[in-house]
């Protein structure tokens, strides 16, 4: 039986996604835009992962390392020869073979991650919860100096290419190393953070993103990818929905909101590129409709999702 609560997160999450790279808001209310889609809708992908690190838990052995990263691997390549049709002239074919075209740098990304917990997967939970922290802090360091411009030229051009701080080692590895520690040491069993605790961590989430909008003066059209409150809002979202007793036995809203996550950014291109009236609800639609039928491709179809 699969949780209910967590598979209903997935959609939300995959949502979030969404509206980060449609930008939401930011031609309206600015300052607004900017807490959800550097703030908020940034605890979609390490919720994802620590889903994903919770069921590694159970990769115990070469064998089913390699069944797991054989799927993860089709599932990239499979969605990175359909988006090849977006990839511009001047974009490096190598840079987006090896660290994924777009949102797919989060496939990718977990693959070689898994590759790294697997090799840790033994050592002290203190020592792999160093190494956790100890790469999320050079991603955010690496992420926040680039987006402060603090060097200049090249080294400052190194800082500001995503592949730089946003990857296995640095985003992924530390949030899927979180959702492992979890199944662990029963975190989810023996700790159950109130609903009033989750929002307060999500609003901490979204005051950090204001600080770093107000305060530091981040530059609104860089993305903010590593938030230190992440590392407290997404566990406790986790946890809060895995302890909600509601069960199902079937995948579908698990494999829809795989199914947004992957799609979106193709229909987006399709319909926010072009003058047509009422593209808002045409997105939507074409989104529910697409994402449905790849879920019944899908069951035809492996590896689609």
């Amino acid at each position: 039986m699969r949780s209910l609560s967590i598979d209903i997160l997935k959609i939300i999450l995959a949502f979030f996604v969404m509206f980060l790279h449609m930008h939401l808001l930011r031609n309206v209310y600015p300052s607004l835009s900017y807490v959800l889609v550097n703030g908020l809708f940034r605890t979609a992908v390490p919720v994802f992962l620590i889903i994903t690190g919770y069921y590694f838990y159970y990769v115990d052995d070469i064998q089913k390392l390699k069944k797991w990263l054989i799927r993860i691997f089709i599932l990239y390549a499979i969605w990175t020869v359909i988006y090849i049709s977006l990839w511009k002239e001047k974009d490096s074919y190598i840079a987006n073979i090896i660290f994924g075209f777009h949102h797919l740098w989060y496939l990718i990304g977990t693959f070689f991650s898994g590759i790294v917990l697997f090799a840790f997967r033994k050592i002290s939970v203190k020592i792999l919860f160093s190494l956790i922290l100890f790469f999320f802090c050079c991603g955010y360091a690496i992420q926040f100096l680039g987006n402060a411009h603090y060097f200049e030229g090249k080294i400052d051009s190194v800082m500001n290419f995503f592949p730089t701080y946003r990857n296995f080692l640095f985003v992924c590895f530390p949030f899927l190393g979180i959702g492992f520690l979890i199944k662990k040491l029963q975190i989810d069993i023996r700790k159950k953070p109130s609903l009033v605790f989750v929002l307060a961590a999500m609003g901490l989430v979204i005051f950090e993103a204001f600080l770093n909008y107000k305060v530091f003066k981040l530059n609104q059209s860089e993305s903010i990818d590593l938030l230190f409150s992440l590392l407290i809002a997404c566990p406790a979202m986790f946890l809060y929905c895995k302890n909600i007793p509601v069960k199902t036995d079937s995948k579908i809203l698990a494999s829809i909101s795989t199914a947004i996550y992957l799609i979106h950014p193709l229909l987006m291109n399709l319909i926010y590129t072009s003058q047509m009236r009422f593209r808002n609800l045409i997105f939507l639609g074409a989104l529910t409709s697409v994402s449905l039928l790849l879920v019944f491709i899908n069951r035809k179809v492996k590896y689609l999702l």
